[in-house]
């Protein structure tokens, strides 16, 4: 490395600004006198340095070729998480719109089943099933704070579930008509109406039970309440005859308890066919409004 003495450095520092202005002044009166040797001086300079410049050109556009690869690359990778986010989310609202559909199916089908001569009713969720070998029940999210009382019929889509059996402030046990506990006067409307007893026995068949000796019963023949004993009302659908062998005729269900969210808990006041039922299930129990109109939850 050369180094300068301070005086030699003072004197470069002095006459170089005005050596520079000089020698600018110099080129831009050549260029002006003689336009081609500027011409040609230019372009053998670009000639001369236009190898190196190639050489030093080549690493830059590869860098930049490499960057704008990069980048592509992260946005790519950018796009797909976005992308898998958006098809978790869609995946999530499609589940939820898949329910809210079953749901919305279940709940039409209800109601398409007007109770008729109903003082009112309410509709309730399905919160538990215990059926079992020893109880055919449901659990519904709907008790006396909702003015549910004890012995008033449940339906289904379809037809009679059963009738509620207990009555908690929020909650309600459901007996189901299939269970052994259950025995419900009906009638088989076949060519001859016929009286008998549904009677369940925790399958999902229940039998009919003490009908007339060499009863013409027929398989798919169409069961309904009598109405007789006060329980029920008349004319509620139940199920059709099934089959006629083996124990009794054995009658299938219109309501598919395996398969129902929602049932209308009805009340038809006929309390006072089960009085000491319906004092325990009142007690403490708001009185339901009677205007008849549905009040759904």
């Amino acid at each position: 490395m050369i180094r300068l003495s301070p005086a030699r450095r003072t004197a470069v520092q002095r006459f170089a600004p005005p050596l520079l202005v000089l020698l600018s002044v110099a080129l831009i009166v050549l260029s002006k006198a003689d336009s081609a040797l500027v011409g040609a001086l230019r372009r053998g300079a670009s000639e001369f340095f236009s190898p190196a410049l190639g050489l030093l050109s080549r690493p830059i556009e590869g860098g930049a070729n490499l960057v704008r690869g990069a980048s592509d690359w992260v946005e790519v990778y950018r796009r797909n998480e976005q992308l898998l986010r958006d098809n978790r989310r869609l995946l999530a609202w499609r589940q939820a719109a898949l329910a809210l559909a079953a749901q919305n199916a279940e709940l039409r089908g209800l109601l398409k089943l007007v109770p008729e001569h109903a003082l009112s009713y309410l509709s309730a969720r399905v919160i538990a099933d215990s059926g079992g070998a020893y109880a055919q029940s449901l659990l519904i999210d709907a008790g006396s704070a909702d003015g549910v009382r004890r012995g008033e019929a449940v339906l289904g889509e379809g037809g009679l579930v059963g009738r509620i059996a207990g009555v908690g402030r929020h909650v309600a046990r459901v007996l189901l008509l299939t269970d052994f506990n259950s025995r419900i006067p009906v009638f088989v409307e076949g060519k001859e109406p016929l009286r008998a007893i549904l009677a369940g026995d925790n399958s999902s068949y229940p039998v009919l039970r003490f009908l007339p000796a060499k009863a013409p019963v027929e398989k798919g023949e169409q069961v309904v309440t009598s109405g007789i004993g006060g329980l029920f009302p008349p004319n509620l659908p139940i199920g059709v005859v099934s089959g006629v062998g083996g124990a009794g005729p054995r009658v299938a269900p219109y309501a598919r308890v395996s398969e129902t969210a929602y049932v209308r808990v009805v009340d038809y006041g006929l309390e006072h066919a089960l009085p000491a039922l319906a004092a325990n299930g009142a007690r403490g129990a708001r009185p339901r409004s009677r205007s008849g109109a549905s009040r759904e939850r």
